[in-house]
């Protein structure tokens, strides 16, 4: 159940992101699977 909600919000999320959608998903991806990034230069 989870594992579905989060394919659904990143799709969704995918979707929104724009021209750049390919590089901004995968910074927005590091960003938030990286567990002491205190900084965007630390992803």
């Amino acid at each position: 159940m989870k594992r579905a909600k989060l394919e659904e919000f990143r799709q969704a999320a995918y979707k929104y992101l724009g021209r750049a959608h390919d590089a901004t998903f995968e910074l927005t991806d590091a960003i938030l699977l990286t567990r002491n990034a205190y900084s965007l230069a630390g992803v």
